[in-house]
């Protein structure tokens, strides 16, 4: 069993052109007063970190580590990034407002350059210090996960191949720097649930440095278990995001949505506290399993101000990490006892 590392707080949600959120130095002062421990920091966000010198510069990683106002750096992620390492077709144009404005309109330089800023993660995840780090897959199956029509006999395995063939060397490279990276299994990505996971390991020999992002929020969407996927996959579990969500079907729409506004949609994010995520069962399993990792609020909700969020889920983190016990609550009965008495109470020593 471990004490879970905690809070932190992913600043993707929060990096933005007004201070406190324009520079690391001052949304690290921020997150600090709102009682975070640690921040998971997006590398693509200019403001808060020079990827390129991070990457090549330890003196750097330090001076950053540095302006953190005493909190740590939980890991680095590389979602965006991430997401354009495969991208289907119909999904292009939607996503050249990922990359730089030079490469849109170019798939091939877009993904050529998200596969450099992946790796350039990885070397910067490296010089922090730091083991893991986070990403999407991206998706090249994504338009067919509804079988209609019948998808043709092979179309997916031929979506995965591929999509296993475009992270093979990005992970050797996460290995050969001693990093796993963590995809969040997501909507939107071809690794959504814990079987498209597995179908992505078994192309990959079930690399090492494949790991998950555990968000439950993600899980109670779409009506997945998202206790038993603890126990199914507490070894590739390497990231957390705490998030809460809400489920509330009627007669007129259910998990897909009706195409409604995240408000207005049955299932929909919320601030912690505010959604239907069991957190008290996630905790402690988290804590039985031995988690070595950071408890991370990712803040999302269409309702709530995102700075009470932030401050109201720093609290709820705090209350809900376990401080593992260091011996057995029944010790005060402790009798005593040698393989002998053993042997005695067994009836073995007549």
């Amino acid at each position: 069993m471990k004490t879970i590392k905690g809070p932190g707080l992913f600043l993707a949600q929060f990096v933005g052109p007004q201070a406190p959120f324009d520079s690391f130095g001052a949304i690290t002062a921020w997150a600090a007063d709102c009682g975070y421990l640690g921040v998971q920091v997006p590398s693509g966000a200019e403001a808060l970190i020079d990827l390129d010198l991070a990457a090549t510069s330890t003196t750097y990683c330090d001076d950053l580590k540095g302006q953190a106002n005493g909190l740590a750096i939980t890991e680095l992620s590389a979602h965006i990034q991430g997401q354009l390492v495969a991208v289907h077709p119909a999904f292009d144009e939607a996503f050249d407002g990922f990359a730089p404005a030079t490469l849109r309109g170019n798939p091939t330089a877009r993904q050529a350059w998200a596969v450099d800023q992946m790796r350039k993660t990885i070397d910067a995840s490296a010089n922090l210090g730091l083991d893991r780090m986070a990403a999407f897959s991206g998706a090249l199956a994504w338009p067919y996960f509804y079988p209609w029509p019948q998808r043709p006999a092979g179309l997916v395995e031929a979506a995965f191949d591929e999509l296993a063939a475009r992270w093979r060397p990005i992970l050797d490279h996460a290995d050969s720097r001693g990093v796993d990276i963590c995809f969040e299994i997501h909507p939107g990505e071809d690794l959504h649930d814990g079987v498209t996971f597995e179908m992505f390991l078994d192309r990959l020999d079930q690399h090492p440095r494949a790991k998950m992002l555990y968000d439950p929020s993600h899980y109670l969407l779409q009506q997945l278990d998202y206790l038993e996927n603890l126990d199914i996959y507490a070894d590739r579990i390497g990231m957390v995001h705490v998030k809460d969500a809400e489920f509330n079907p009627t007669g007129r729409q259910g998990v897909y949505g009706g195409f409604q506004p995240w408000a207005q949609r049955a299932g929909r994010f919320r601030s912690l506290g505010d959604g239907q995520v069991d957190f008290g069962a996630i905790f402690s399993k988290l804590a039985v399993m031995g988690f070595d990792g950071w408890a991370v609020v990712e803040w999302e909700c269409a309702i709530k101000h995102p700075e009470d969020g932030a401050r109201e889920g720093a609290a709820f983190v705090r209350d809900h990490i376990i401080r593992v016990t260091d011996r057995a609550f029944d010790d005060f009965a402790d009798g005593g006892a040698d393989m002998e008495a053993n042997r005695r109470m067994l009836g073995l020593s007549r």
